[in-house]
């Protein structure tokens, strides 16, 4: 199988990935809703939505038109990181429960988490966001989605995090 193939089968693995967090997002939310649960930052999740479908349909179509030779080394490298990515994204997921959700919903009433990897960080799940958006398009060296992909996520980040730490206050 040559590169752009086997590419293709990791980008469309992420994508079956993305498939599986959203059924556990939809039911998660249904729960948070269910027990009075408020969203928060509505106005810029549906840019997230096509920022994130915008990753993995760059990568690929940046491979197959531009056709950028991998560059062994660092494919080995970005694999491991978009791995552990995956790790940390589900450690989030595993440790945040029925609270954790694609969307910024407060339970009123709920915990605020503080295990797992959210011991050290506020947002880890944002840190998997970053290394993976920017590993998976360099294991086939498209170069170009990451660098958008980044700046862009850069952007929705800051108002992200924004509307999460608004949301978290609410906890307290």
């Amino acid at each position: 199988m040559n590169g752009q193939v086997l590419f293709t089968v990791l980008v469309s693995a992420v994508g079956l990935e993305r498939v599986a967090e959203l059924a556990v997002s939809h039911r998660n939310a249904g729960w948070s809703l269910a027990r009075g649960g408020v969203e928060f930052g509505r106005d810029h999740y549906p840019f997230m939505v096509v920022l994130h479908t915008g990753l993995l349909v760059g990568a690929l179509v940046e491979v197959w038109v531009r056709r950028p030779d991998a560059v062994p080394v660092l494919a080995w490298i970005m694999l491991a990181l978009v791995a552990a990515s995956q790790v940390l994204r589900w450690w989030c997921i595993v440790t945040l429960g029925r609270q954790w959700n694609t969307r910024v919903i407060v339970v009123p009433g709920a915990p605020r988490v503080t295990g797992g990897p959210y011991r050290r960080l506020s947002h880890p799940n944002y840190v998997a966001v970053v290394v993976e958006g920017l590993a998976l398009p360099l294991v086939h060296s498209a170069w170009v989605t990451a660098v958008v992909f980044t700046v862009l996520n850069g952007f929705l980040l800051a108002t992200r995090i924004r509307t999460e730490n608004t949301a978290l206050a609410r906890l307290a």
